[in-house]
């Protein structure tokens, strides 16, 4: 089953309840119309997806080849273009708010800090992301640029998230989870699309797109896209240092040949500018000193896909990509190259085998430029080259045809850092009917260190003598968990269906701060007393937790989506003198719930409402809250929508995390309106 969830972005101004009230108002008509506008409702104005359908959606994620979702063993999650479009989300990260079992909260403007089950941090390093299976996770500070990761939104034709590990086919730092960002084909988006629209922070937003046939075999689109968000706030309301605008284009082009042959390339470039507020130390009084200066970041990607089909049972594929990245944060400039060729076959084995295998080789180039004149990062050496060579093979067993499968399979990877690492995984699928699935997981997973764990300085703006500095750690090991998961799914009736994940996940190494001897410089003057915290692996956990969704029709037009996270989280301190170790425990919710209303009205209109509870996080001072999203749109014409979109409704303005390592401005996202339209040609 894929049981789906909705969100709607979180951009928001107070600029008054004019136009929160408007909305109010629009959902209490909706809700007391119901009666009369269902009556003359047709069946044929429905473009939804029935249940039984989205249980066959295919997902390529769990097992790398095409299946329904209803049968992977995993905790999978499908975000849809429909999803997309009733959500209201203009980014990436706010569609992730869809899911459930994911830790998603903004920063600012243009921070974000997502995870799942549990481990939250801007740097989440457990969770590895893709796009169009280009790895985007950054080997710099272990984590994702989310702020750089975008498309055209209407060019998404899903979005498959696993919570769990995904090692065994993903490699090292798929530990707790594994992100798919999947575009559509070129074919699938002939013809121009137009959309645009403004609001109270999304200042302003446009983007165009058009696709071609080549011949009867090829087609290409290209895409570009530009917006502006403004300001959040601080505490008290004022507007914070943290506007953001980007410009983003693009272009793919698929080719199907007769033998059986397949070729897609494609490639995206990106330049963006924002405003940030950040502390520095400094070496005399106050000792700390706030610093609002303009940020950078300027990428691009290519990537060539071939895949040759064999047989009915059998085929292979080559894949190769080239990614850039360069980013001046206030703080250092980094620039990354990333290149990477990955080759993979399976075949039949028998009758009751399917056998999967691939080979691959990363090669990543990090420069960092140091800046003397401030007491911010430092790296040393500044230059580093990475170096990954990776294999795999899994084998699905069929135990009870059509009714038992049994998959097994290991990825075996060599880092610069750490050698080489083994990445094993069992998952036995069980479907009694056509409409239930049980499904049982075992796995190991490991998260390697990046190049900041090794070689990073961190000088901590405490406003007091002496100076804190965290340390990059050459002797630091990689961090590892096993996980055992268990799941069911079932479509109860034509109406209701349930998809319910329990997981168990121990971990063992995890990264700490360990105080070491305090030494004297001189450099930069006056001298200066540092007390060193040392990155070591010297914590264990423990987390479980289970996650629930359902999807109910009680009506043909109305769809009600509830879902519920929880999330428990166990930190064995007795190995480290780190006295933040044990806070990560209480940086992520326990609770989470979701209820999700889309109804699908006369008149080509949509009443889309989503509200979300999120518990208090204590260790970053974060109190639990309640959120309400609203769409209202109009589909006058298939070609022609328009929307007006409402987040945080109920707030003003209010925090939902807080920056750790790194001394930022605290942020509190705002309520906000805005108005879209777009057109398809």
């Amino acid at each position: 089953m894929n049981s789906r969830r909705i969100t709607c972005q979180r951009t928001s101004r107070d600029r008054g309840l004019v136009a929160p009230l408007g909305l109010a108002l629009a959902l209490l008509f909706g809700v007391t119309a119901l009666p009369t506008l269902a009556a003359t409702r047709s069946p044929e104005d429905l473009t939804e997806l029935s249940l039984e359908e989205l249980m066959n959606v295919e997902v390529t994620s769990v097992s790398k080849k095409a299946q329904p979702a209803s049968q992977a063993a995993a905790a999978i999650f499908v975000i849809t273009q429909e999803d997309l479009r009733r959500s209201g989300a203009t980014s990436i990260p706010e569609a992730l708010r869809m899911v459930p079992g994911l830790q998603v909260a903004r920063l600012d403007s243009n921070k974000w800090a997502i995870s799942a089950r549990g481990s939250n941090s801007r740097f989440a390093n457990k969770l590895l992301v893709l796009i169009d299976g280009r790895t985007v996770y950054t080997p710099t500070f272990a984590g994702v640029y989310w702020d750089v990761q975008d498309t055209l939104m209407e060019d998404i034709d899903r979005i498959e998230v696993i919570r769990g590990p995904g090692a065994t086919l993903w490699g090292a730092n798929a530990v707790n989870g594994v992100i798919n960002v999947i575009t559509k084909k070129a074919k699938d988006t002939q013809g121009g699309l137009l959309v645009g629209g403004a609001g109270t922070e999304e200042r302003g937003f446009t983007g165009v797109r058009y696709g071609t046939t080549l011949s009867d075999s090829t087609h290409i689109r290209a895409y570009g896209k530009f917006f502006a968000r403004d300001d959040q706030a601080t505490a008290t309301g004022n507007p914070a240092t943290d506007s953001w605008h980007q410009a983003r284009g693009g272009m793919r082009l698929d080719h199907t040949a007769n033998n059986g042959d397949d070729f897609t390339f494609q490639g995206d470039y990106y330049h963006q500018q924002f405003l940030e507020n950040t502390t520095i130390p400094t070496l005399v009084t106050p000792f700390k000193q706030a610093l609002d200066f303009t940020g950078r970041a300027t990428g691009g990607n290519v990537l060539g896909r071939w895949t040759h089909t064999i047989s009915a049972t059998s085929g292979l594929s080559l894949q190769a990509y080239y990614d850039r990245l360069q980013l001046d944060n206030g703080r250092q400039d980094v620039k990354t190259d990333t290149a990477d060729l990955n080759f993979q076959h399976y075949a039949a084995w028998g009758t009751r085998q399917n056998v999967m295998w691939g080979l691959g080789y990363r090669f990543a180039n990090n420069q960092t430029s140091n800046r003397p004149d401030q007491l911010t990062n430092s790296y040393a050496p500044q230059n580093r080259y990475i170096n990954i060579w990776s294999g795999f093979v899994q084998d699905d067993i069929t135990l009870l045809p059509s009714t038992m499968t049994l998959t097994l399979g290991t990825k075996v990877e060599h880092n610069d850092f750490t050698g080489l690492v083994v990445q094993p995984s069992g998952r036995l699928r069980w479907t009694p009917t056509n409409y239930q699935t049980i499904w049982a997981a075992a796995s190991r997973a490991i998260r390697t260190p990046s190049i900041a764990e090794d070689d990073v300085r961190i000088n901590q703006a405490t406003g007091r003598p002496p100076l804190i500095a965290a340390l990059g750690n050459r002797d630091f090991g990689n961090e590892k968990l096993l996980a055992y998961e268990a799941g069911y799914r079932n479509q109860i009736t034509q109406t209701l269906s349930v998809d319910i994940a329990s997981f168990y996940n121990n971990y063992k190494d995890l990264r700490t701060l360990e105080r070491g001897t305090p030494f004297t410089e001189a450099v930069p003057a006056p001298t200066h007393t540092v007390v060193p915290l040392n990155v070591g692996n010297r914590l264990r956990a423990e987390t479980y937790g289970v996650e629930a969704a359902l999807e109910w029709r009680p009506l043909t037009w109305w769809r009600i989506q509830p879902s519920y996270t929880y999330l428990r989280m166990h930190l064995f301190t007795d190995r480290t003198t780190d006295v933040n170790a044990g806070n990560a425990q209480r940086e992520n919710p326990a609770h989470q719930v979701s209820v999700r209303s889309l109804m699908s009205l006369p008149y080509k209109t949509e009443l889309d409402v989503w509200a979300r509870y999120v518990d208090q996080l204590p260790a970053l001072n974060i109190p639990s809250y309640i959120t309400l999203d609203v769409r209202l749109g109009w589909r006058p014409t298939p070609e022609l929508e328009f929307s007006l979109v409402g987040q945080n409704l109920l707030d003003p303005h209010r925090p939902e995390f807080r920056e750790t390592l790194v001394s930022y401005a605290p942020t509190e996202i705002q309520r906000g309106v805005y108005g879209k339209v777009a057109w398809r040609f």
